[in-house]
């Protein structure tokens, strides 16, 4: 019997992930042919600027997929206008295939809720699932769960394992924008995607006045992230405007301090190696600490900031010894901005409404007792900056 899979969604743009997952799905599930089909518009996701376009999208799978002799790019979806929905699209090819196994696959998030697509049951009757997962214990408990959960439903499902690492098309659009995507993208893609000044590679973002800053910088984060880098902004400013420091500069560092954060360790590497960056052992070891370094080197690199503002973004997360006053300005003000609510936070604010230098010391020794108590490793920045300010402390 005929074995075809259903790789579906919105490829905007496809990655290297995406052909990784599907050759170790052609494998592990023996398929004679893998369709991959574009999603005019996904039932989950609204129409947005970041969209390539439907026909752009297309072409760029083939490019992506056209070296795997078993793939075929499908623009059924495409054809379709509106919502490109599931069961439609395997109703379709049911008929078109009817003596053939259509695999779905999907991703082990999409799996977990599968239950809850638009007529799912259709789905179980014309198509198996492959559930593609890494073989993380804890989801794994989950998908097992799960499958006893849908096969009760009457669906036939397969767990693919797939070793692709974690990778959305809204990070290769970040990796893109920081100019960092080429680890990530086929050759062929990355040229078409600048060749056409897709996803914003036509722009530059050096010298941006403040509010473009603003806008570009939302656009690159976390929603959940947004309130925090805007509420560090003004609160940088209110304490530059106290302490005497550019309050340009100190809107500039805070807007741009996380820029990077979205990204995840392994990106954060990818970061590293765009920028050239060679690692510290601590950094080497403490990879979840990178975004201060990557955002400083995207902040020089791909913004244009100032020296300054860039010092100060590198330094922001573990302070050094004497800092300038922006320095210390980022450090703190990104541990006090007003979405800020933790043990301890308002003693903090009062200590650097009194005294800059007594704020940030605090914020360091809180830091260092925070990472004793998870018996995590302090960055020796941080403990020289500690020394540095309780020996200034002690002089004065």
């Amino acid at each position: 019997m005929e074995r075809i899979g259903i790789f579906g969604g919105s490829f905007n743009p496809p990655h290297l992930g995406h052909l990784t997952a599907a050759a170790q799905a052609i494998s592990e599930l023996r398929l004679t042919k893998l369709l991959v089909i574009p999603a005019n518009l996904a039932p989950n996701k609204q129409a947005s600027a970041e969209d390539a376009g439907a026909e752009r999208r297309a072409q760029m799978l083939r490019l992506c997929f056209g070296s795997m002799l078993q793939a075929e790019v499908c623009a059924l979806e495409l054809h379709r206008a509106g919502v490109s929905y599931t069961w439609e699209t395997v109703a379709q090819l049911k008929r078109e295939h009817p003596n053939a196994e259509l695999i779905l696959l999907v991703g082990a998030d999409a799996f977990l809720k599968l239950d809850q697509w638009v007529r799912a049951d259709e789905i179980f009757r014309n198509a198996s699932i492959a559930a593609l997962h890494r073989g993380d214990r804890a989801e794994d408990e989950m998908l097992a769960e799960q499958r006893k959960r849908l096969k009760k439903r009457g669906a036939t499902v397969y767990l693919c394992r797939n070793q692709a690492i974690p990778l959305s098309s809204t990070d290769v659009r970040r990796l893109l924008a920081l100019r960092a995507a080429h680890e990530v993208l086929s050759p062929a893609v990355e040229a078409y995607i600048r060749e056409n000044g897709l996803y914003g590679t036509g722009e530059s973002y050096r010298n941006l006045p403040l509010p473009a800053l603003e806008k570009t910088v939302v656009r690159l984060l976390n929603e959940r992230r947004v309130a925090h880098v805007l509420g560090c902004r003004d609160a940088a400013v209110a304490l530059a405007r106290r302490y005497g420091e550019s309050e340009v500069d100190a809107a500039r560092a805070a807007l741009l301090h996380d820029i990077t954060k979205a990204l995840d360790g392994p990106l954060q590497l990818n970061l590293c190696r765009a920028y050239g960056v060679r690692l510290d052992d601590f950094s080497a070891r403490n990879v979840k600490t990178l975004h201060a370094l990557t955002g400083a080197m995207a902040a020089q690199e791909v913004f244009g900031e100032n020296p300054a503002v860039v010092s100060a973004i590198r330094s922001h997360t573990t302070g050094k010894a004497n800092m300038t006053t922006l320095e210390k300005i980022l450090y703190i003000a990104d541990y006090i901005e007003p979405s800020r609510d933790f043990p301890g936070v308002d003693k903090l604010r009062r200590r650097t409404a009194k005294s800059l230098d007594g704020g940030v010391l605090l914020g360091l020794q809180m830091t260092m007792e925070q990472l004793n108590g998870k018996k995590a490793e302090i960055s020796p920045e941080s403990l020289e900056a500690i020394d540095f300010l309780t020996n200034k402390e002690r002089k004065n």
